[in-house]
């Protein structure tokens, strides 16, 4: 886990980005956005498959993502999160 950084958005938390390059040349995925959770919210991977049924996936739960963009939220704290995973 990391610390929050005011003002950055990157689009893969910084201890995460080893473990996402190897899950890319382990895996036929595609990695479009990822968060640690930052000890607030569990952590999330949302990948690209490719297939017509469910392109988007939250691969950590196994969520479907239904939506082709914007898949987090920010909570008032500025903390990102994927609703579909909060509320399971």
């Amino acid at each position: 886990m990391c610390k929050k950084l005011k003002g950055i958005h990157n689009r893969i938390d910084k201890c995460m980005k080893n473990f996402i390059k190897f899950l890319k040349n382990a895996c036929d995925v595609k990695v479009v956005a990822c968060c640690c959770g930052h000890g607030k919210y569990p952590m999330t991977i949302v990948a690209k498959f490719n297939n017509d049924i469910q392109p988007y996936v939250e691969i950590v739960s196994g969520i479907p993502i239904l939506r082709k963009r914007k898949f987090y939220k920010k909570d008032k704290q500025g903390y990102y999160f994927i609703p579909e995973v909060i509320e399971k």
